[in-house]
């Protein structure tokens, strides 16, 4: 992962917090970049933004076709034959990510792990296993990898950790079947999730949904 990050900051003054946040398949840093200024968080919140890119790499269910990926995915049923390793080497680049941060000054406290598909997957996977008491995990249009490893990994430092999950009802992607069933996972394994679901939303980010995340950033940042 030798592409540097992309990095928008906001506010009037020297950033104190951070978010990490992950683009989906085949996209890169640059794809969420234009909603840092949707989200119109107020001046006072000085937030550094970080948009990594991921690597280039070749994914089986587009023939073996090289395209960014965090990891790769090898069926349609992407809840099944997950690529454990892939996953993992992304966890432990986003755990560096945060080290780098905290090495600046920014306390691991006042980061959120945030990301879109495949991001929104290996930003669940890292913040539930990082030993770094996190501000939050923002999970969209995702889904919960390895779950079935969770209980025997998971943080206790990230037990209560704020966790945002956002999904539209109309995706053909990820499914909302999917979806429910990771919430129902990180349920049962004691974690409170904030849930929002927005009617005839593909496998995409709308207008409510942005107001939702700029007002969950400013709860857990603030």
């Amino acid at each position: 992962m030798s592409d540097s990050p992309l990095v928008v900051q906001t506010g009037n003054g020297k950033p104190d917090c951070c978010v990490i946040w992950l683009h989906g398949l085949g996209a890169d840093g640059h794809d969420f970049e234009p909603i840092v200024a949707e989200l119109n968080l107020p001046e006072s919140l000085s937030v550094k933004f970080i948009f990594p890119h991921a690597p280039m790499i070749p994914v089986t269910i587009n023939n073996g076709y090289i395209m960014r990926a965090w990891y790769d995915i090898k069926a349609m049923d992407i809840g099944s034959a997950q690529d454990e390793q892939g996953v993992r080497s992304s966890q432990q680049y986003l755990i560096g990510l945060i080290e780098q941060q905290i090495n600046e000054g920014i306390a691991a406290e006042k980061c959120v792990l945030a990301g879109f598909s495949q991001g929104g997957a290996v930003a669940l996977q890292t913040a539930l296993r990082i030993n770094n008491k996190l501000a939050g995990v923002m999970a969209l249009s995702t889904y919960l990898p390895l779950a079935d490893t969770l209980e025997n990994e998971k943080s206790e430092k990230n037990q209560n950790l704020p966790i945002f999950m956002a999904h539209g009802d109309s995706d053909p992607v990820v499914r909302p079947e999917l979806a429910y069933s990771s919430r129902s996972r990180l349920e049962q394994q004691g974690y409170s999730v904030e849930w929002k679901e927005y009617r005839h939303m593909q496998h995409s980010v709308c207008g409510e949904e942005i107001t939702d995340i700029s007002l969950w950033l400013q709860k857990v940042l603030i």
